[in-house]
């Protein structure tokens, strides 16, 4: 009887210490390779278990996915994985894994929206840095339901993606990113400015819209209030703003020096042909041009021209206007001149 106690005994510790290194093995031992660096792991929508066990595997990330499937016999959490681009340590157990997936803790992603671009180059960027679909973006950035649903008075959002730095965590939905966007417009665009833009006689739109000419126009800070000024005192004057960033708007592809028939397009946009603002914004401005658009400087210029190095000649005469456009004629043909000869000579 003792005997076969004990054999009893050794028998039970034996199964119990299989099944302890049955659990290690299964749940604690490391899953991905220890000497791996950190790697980044996507569950796409919709994918299922044997999924995205085939899907770490094939990527080297897990040494076994029949391993992976078997522990979810135990865990039933393999319909809780959630969806989204996960970075998995070296070492990690499947325990951790699965906890990892169940989590929905993405990586995050910070990308930056510069000031003066638009919506199509947003969506480009956006998809760049966190695969989302740029087709739908562009799609709702364009929709006037939605833009009313987000409280923007336009009939699509361009002018109202607030460009700055955001965080965003992958996966997330083209409509949660603008919302985001339009979240941060509606707060740095304060009740003050708003009213400040009731003061000028001139709706959000309106205002926007200039700022996105100027946006498009400033390359120094400090010039801002007075390209301000003088489109200011192109409307009130009933003058042609002829504003170039409004034609680049309507030119296809990216930026590129204007030519005569590029002022001839027959488009609300063009400022070339059409007096006023056109119908909406070019760009989406910073903060920066927002302000100037409600508050420019006390200059009665009308006529500015670049200089060549980002600056400008403000003038208040055609014929101030005119000397300072020769002038600049004159460097930008020296300039092209330094580049034949440049490659001419091989420099």
């Amino acid at each position: 009887m003792k005997n076969f106690l004990k054999i009893a005994a050794v028998i039970f510790l034996l199964l119990i210490a299989a099944a302890g290194a049955t659990a290690y093995f299964l749940f604690w031992a490391p899953a991905v390779p220890k000497d791996s660096a950190s790697r980044d792991f996507v569950i796409h929508r919709g994918m299922s278990l044997p999924q995205i066990a085939d899907s770490l595997q094939s990527q080297g990330l897990i040494s076994s996915r029949d391993r992976f499937i078997f522990a979810d016999k135990i865990l039933q959490w393999g319909k809780t994985l959630k969806a989204g681009k996960y970075t998995l340590a070296p070492g990690a157990s499947t325990l951790d894994l699965y906890k990892l997936f169940r989590s929905g803790k993405s990586a995050q992603f910070r990308v930056t929206l510069p000031e003066g671009k638009t919506i199509e180059d947003y969506a480009a960027i956006l998809q760049r840095a966190m695969e989302i679909d740029s087709v739908t973006f562009v799609r709702l950035a364009h929709d006037s339901a939605f833009a009313k649903q987000l409280n923007v008075p336009a009939e699509n959002l361009e002018g109202y993606l607030y460009p700055n730095t955001y965080s965003f965590a992958w996966g997330v939905s083209a409509p949660d990113i603008i919302r985001t966007i339009v979240q941060e417009f509606h707060q740095q665009v304060n009740d003050s400015l708003r009213l400040r833009a009731e003061a000028l006689g001139m709706s959000l739109q309106q205002v926007l819209t200039l700022a996105s000419i100027i946006e498009g126009e400033a390359v120094v800070d400090s010039e801002r209030t007075t390209i301000s000024a003088v489109y200011h005192n192109r409307l009130r004057q009933g003058i042609l703003l002829q504003a170039d960033p409004t034609i680049q708007y309507i030119v296809p592809g990216p930026p590129r020096r204007l030519l005569n028939r590029d002022l001839a397009i027959d488009s609300r946009y063009n400022t070339y042909r059409y007096p006023g603002l056109p119908p909406g914004p070019v760009n989406n401005p910073g903060i920066a041009s927002i302000r100037a658009a409600l508050y420019p400087a006390k200059a009665d210029y009308i006529y500015f021209v670049a200089r060549g190095d980002g600056s400008h000649t403000f003038s208040r005469t055609l014929q101030e206007h005119l000397r300072a456009k020769k002038e600049f004629d004159q460097i930008r043909a020296r300039v092209q001149r330094e580049k034949r000869q440049k490659s001419q000579t091989g420099g």
